[in-house]
């Protein structure tokens, strides 16, 4: 077979990182997008290689010549390329090649496993377009497919607002044709179209053209479970380099800290509700989306308002948050100059308070050394259930130690309380009143929203929950949040139903984990999340999450550092029955093999292996 590779363009989507270097020839791990390609198709043994050129022609030309000497290349060079679209690229190679054999299609700015291109090799094969099921974030070219046959070709032109995506598949730019297709039909049509009719279409419009046409069917070649991309800009090259450089999964994911809905991970560090919102509150956020964004949201008197009706707490004892983390800054200003003491370990934020003392999660917490740390402190924290624990105290216990101390503040973090056993302190106080006490929530985990940012802040001292108001903007949540919290209202049966879900499944899990060699122990949990202990040190942790993520895709929080002792340990969100097998299918061939390796380097070092 031969091939013909399209790079003529620009690339004004990926700016400013093409506009000193082609894309093509942008570097993806040790090698380069373009060097990806020419590779592929040299492992299906084609050696005739044709490349039209455009932007920064000499550049791919010189690039290709000094990388592949044995490799024979025709250059075509499209001197036209900022003026017109990839029919005439295609049209122009066509033209210039002595095309002996079928022909394989690939445009540049694909990345893609090598062994997908075998769906092209069969010798009887004819006319092959590769596809996969369209999902959200792809743009570009799609088709309808029935019979194994590409039926139509949608180009982005024809994809207007009502377009359905839901039975399409895109195309991966990637084709076989017969030869007697390209020379007596694809070549003219293409030369006619570009040279008579437009010169700023795609090449797919006239594919769309012939699919109609019994002689020149197009078979759909459906891609299962290889891996590809198509990077038209930075975002695309990012998740790119998510997918082909494994080994550096673990300092992207780091690098965002969030963000990850482009990429393919199994996540099991950031926790949230698996089974909330439901399908039904999709579709009404899905159907209200388009006047949602053209909308501000509202003041923050009706935001509390919201809230208070789905929470049915008095709105003048609440401010609604942009998320739970925004409360930290004016924590901070609130209690300026005063001594807090927190839990150890426990989330992140709050090791910023000055003048902190702490004291113990083990996990487990001694309620009595809680007690005796509060007597040297003005503010006591308490995190219940604790993340990354998973400790969970009783909230009378916690509400009967605030009331014995009324000249401190309690600050009690319930974010995970959903899916505890225990009580929400807010009952309490509304049975009977303590000023002393401000509870903090972050509904993005109970909720499963966290990209709406949703909490807030309850309190029966008004100086307070004023002092938090004066410091909130105007439009302090988006109209996207604000609407969900108006849904909430009407799926509340939904709502505890998917705690007392996540529940099961966190046992379930948890059962799982415990049988598993490797793992020592499993700790009860008051969260929808396990804490692990690994049998093996600390740096066994981040070696795992290493492994899982460059084997399997799969994200665990290794919280070995926070955690006091030798041992390892991971945090584990809990997620559905069906991704809890997937991590424990992969856990079961990770931890040996990393715990082996580990002990190997100690041994071969002269240090011995903690082990439990």
């Amino acid at each position: 077979m031969q091939a013909i590779i399209l790079a003529a363009g620009y690339g004004r989507r990926m700016r400013p990182l093409s506009d000193r270097c082609h894309k093509a020839l942008l570097p993806i791990g040790s090698t380069t997008i373009l060097a990806r390609i020419v590779d592929g198709l040299r492992e299906l043994e084609v050696g005739d290689i044709t490349v039209v050129t455009g932007y920064r022609a000499e550049d791919v030309e010189r690039y290709l010549h000094e990388r592949y000497r044995e490799t024979r290349f025709q250059f075509v060079n499209n001197r036209r390329y900022d003026e017109t679209n990839n029919i005439v690229s295609l049209s122009m190679g066509l033209q210039q090649m002595q095309l002996e054999h079928d022909l394989i299609l690939v445009e540049c700015d694909l990345l893609f496993e090598p062994r997908l291109l075998r769906k092209l090799q069969a010798p009887d094969a004819g006319n092959i377009a590769l596809v996969d099921r369209y999902r959200t974030g792809m743009d570009g070219t799609v088709v309808s497919v029935s019979d194994g046959l590409v039926r139509a070709v949608f180009p982005p032109h024809m994809q207007g607002p009502d377009f359905q995506y839901d039975d399409k598949y895109k195309t991966l730019n990637i084709y076989r044709f017969r030869r007697d297709f390209c020379v007596n039909t694809l070549g003219p049509l293409l030369s006619v179209y570009a040279n008579q009719v437009d010169a700023n279409s795609y090449y797919e419009l006239v594919l769309g053209m012939l699919t109609h046409l019994p002689a020149h069917r197009i078979a759909a070649g459906v891609v299962d479970g290889e891996q590809w991309a198509e990077v038209d800009d930075p975002n695309d090259l990012a998740v790119a380099r998510f997918q082909f450089e494994p080994e550096r999964r673990a300092e992207i994911l780091d690098r965002t800290f969030g963000g990850q809905w482009d990429l393919d991970v199994l996540d099991f560090s950031f926790m949230r509700n698996s089974y909330f919102p439901t399908e039904g509150m999709l579709a009404a956020m899905r159907h209200a989306l388009p006047a949602l964004m053209k909308r501000y949201g509202s003041t923050q008197e009706v935001l509390n308002e919201k809230l208070g009706w789905f929470l049915g707490r008095d709105p003048r004892r609440l401010q609604t948050l942009h998320g739970g983390t925004q409360a930290f800054p004016i924590l901070l200003e609130l209690f300026a100059g005063r001594t807090v003491c927190v839990p150890k370990p426990t989330f992140g934020e709050y090791r910023r308070f000055d003048n902190a003392n702490n004291y113990e999660d083990l996990p487990g917490i001694d309620f009595a050394e809680l007690e005796r740390t509060a007597d040297r402190a003005e503010v006591v924290v308490v995190v219940n259930p604790n993340n990354p624990t998973g400790t969970t105290l009783p909230t009378s216990e916690i509400y009967a130690l605030a009331a014995r101390h009324p000249s401190k503040t309690f600050l009690v973090d319930e974010s995970f309380n959903g899916f505890s056993a225990e009580p929400s302190i807010e009952s309490a106080l509304e049975r009977e009143p303590l000023a002393n006490v401000h509870v903090l929530v972050s509904l993005s985990k109970v909720l499963g929203v966290p990209g709406l940012r949703i909490g807030y802040v309850y309190s029966h001292d008004s100086d307070f929950i004023e002092a938090v108001g004066r410091r909130l903007p105007i439009w302090n949540m988006n109209s996207v949040a604000e609407y969900f919290l108006e849904l909430l209202l009407k799926f509340r049966p939904e709502l505890d139903a998917s705690f007392e879900q996540t529940v099961r499944d966190r046992e379930e899990l948890g059962e799982r984990l415990s049988a598993l060699p490797g793992i020592a122990e499993v700790y009860p949990s008051g969260g929808d999340f396990l804490l692990v202990r690994l049998d093996a040190p600390q740096a066994a942790g981040a070696a795992v999450r290493r492994s899982l993520l460059a084997e399997h895709a799969i994200e665990v929080k290794d919280v070995s550092s926070r955690i006091p002792g030798a041992f390892a340990h991971l945090r584990i969100a809990v997620r559905k029955p069906h991704d809890n097998q997937l991590l424990t299918d992969a856990l079961r061939s990770s931890l040996p093999v990393v715990i082996d390796q580990l002990a190997a380097v100690a041994s071969a070092s002269g240090d011995r292996l903690t082990s439990r």
